[in-house]
């Protein structure tokens, strides 16, 4: 029986050695535009494949580039991540995905496939300054230095004046297919799916995770797009502009408020966010109002609260400690991104509001929410210059007052103004004067009061 068991353990000692030299390979896609959900995923795979203890890190790359700054977050992240970092360029990895693919520990390529062209261009295709060349220059050249790779020819994928002979012509930008990029060391071989790379990487024997999104995290990878963070805004503002064209509280401002949870619930979610911004934007819709609605004019309060609007909502979307915004990258186009998807929707809805406002609120879907009709007087409207006799009389709001609205005396309408604050509708006010065509009134007080005469 002995010996019958010792043959067994025997004969189950290679299989038990090939289970025990499988490798743990975590994948996940970059597969869209570098910017904050890309820069998401793949802190949430490197974090998560090194809670696993994998042996490797795989990407599986189709991307024409995206955002600088994103593009070094996510390459720091990969040079200091634990496990080998390996990266299938399926099809391109163009601009930013250069700069990430050179940062992994072996890149393997489909045969057709293609890497480089690294200039730094802004939204509209447009080559920036030389300042920001030369960090993508420093960039290129150190992550290549730190995986073994030549840094002339990562620099030429930049800086078209550079000169390699053999490998490119002056005047060029640098983009290899599969076949140079393994001739000059920037691919380790050539597969068409994930198996051949493994094969190729000399992993046999694995057990391959592959990244699985969530729905809520599907949901914040939307939400931190650039595009939908601007749409957001431009509801905020909007719902507030349009809030304060009409009487009470309705459908505008229930629109601003949920723009504005879904606007900074997932950045406060990333760390993005902190209690003091959110914070700071409620102060500043709370100065808005206090201005618009209590203090006559526009001034101090008023910008401050508008100021302090703006600096949370761009605030939310940069990485800071605090107050301190200091941009060590001077390539980063992260407080731009923030500034442009904050200030061209506020600059939208201020063009629109000058040009259309009246229009949008008089024959668009918003006309129901305001007052258009005329107040004639056969229709028991009375113009209050007419009717000095009434200061100092008793009336009733007919609607609230915030601070201009009507009033009701003797069965007769006029358009009041109210001195200080709101005053609800149904409620006895009292004239103390006048104010062109507008009566001004206060909230009454149980005194004697004159009856108007007749």
């Amino acid at each position: 029986m002995k010996k019958l068991i010792t043959l067994i353990v025997i004969a189950l000692l290679p299989l038990l050695s090939v289970a025990q030299e499988k490798k743990l390979v975590y994948k996940f896609d970059i597969k869209q535009e570098i910017g904050p959900p890309a820069w998401r995923n793949t802190q949430k795979a490197v974090e998560a494949a090194e809670a696993m203890g994998a042996d490797y890190i795989l990407i599986h790359m189709n991307t024409y580039g995206g955002l600088v700054d994103m593009a070094d977050s996510i390459r720091t992240k990969l040079l200091n991540a634990k496990p080998i970092v390996l990266v299938f360029i399926d099809n391109n990895a163009a601009s930013a995905g250069a700069l990430i693919s050179i940062a992994c520990d072996s890149i393997y390529m489909r045969k057709s496939a293609s890497i480089g062209a690294a200039t730094v261009v802004n939204q509209t295709g447009e080559v920036v300054p030389d300042k920001y060349q030369s960090y993508m220059r420093a960039t290129m050249r150190a992550t290549a230095q730190s995986t073994g790779r030549d840094p002339k020819i990562a620099e030429a994928m930049v800086d078209p004046s550079v000169y390699i002979p053999g490998v490119i012509d002056s005047g060029k930008v640098l983009t290899f297919t599969s076949s140079e990029a393994m001739k000059n060391g920037y691919c380790n071989g050539e597969a068409e799916n994930i198996e051949e790379v493994l094969a190729l990487a000399g992993v046999e024997a694995y057990t391959l995770v592959e990244q699985k999104l969530t729905g809520t995290d599907r949901a914040i990878n939307w939400l931190i797009n650039p595009a939908i963070s601007g749409v957001l805004i431009l509801i905020i503002i909007g719902g507030i502009y349009f809030e304060l064209q009409s009487p009470g509280i309705g459908f505008p401002l229930a629109a601003s408020i949920l723009a504005a949870i879904l606007y900074f619930a997932p950045l406060y979610l990333e760390g993005l966010a902190a209690n003091w911004e959110i914070l700071l934007f409620l102060v500043g819709l709370i100065l808005l109002a206090v201005e618009l609605f209590v203090i006559p004019g526009f001034g101090v309060a008023g910008i401050a609260g508008i100021s302090l609007l703006l600096f949370s909502l761009v605030s939310a979307m940069l990485q800071n400690d605090g107050f301190d915004f200091e941009v060590t990258n001077p390539a980063s186009t992260s407080v731009v991104e923030a500034l442009a998807v904050v200030l061209i929707p506020f600059a939208t809805v201020v063009t629109l509001s000058l040009l259309f406002g009246e229009k949008i609120m008089q024959h668009g879907p918003l006309r129901k929410l305001i007052l258009t009709s005329t107040q004639s007087t056969q229709e028991g409207y009375v113009i209050a210059e007419k009717q000095p006799q009434l200061v100092g009389t008793m009336a009733v709001t007919l609607t609230p007052l915030r601070p201009i609205g009507k009033i009701e005396i003797n069965g007769m309408d006029y358009e009041a103004k109210a001195t200080f604050g709101w005053i609800d509708q149904g409620k006895k006010v009292e004239v103390i004067g006048q104010e062109r065509f507008m009566l001004i009134v206060e909230p009454f007080q149980e005194e004697s009061l004159k009856s108007p005469e007749a």
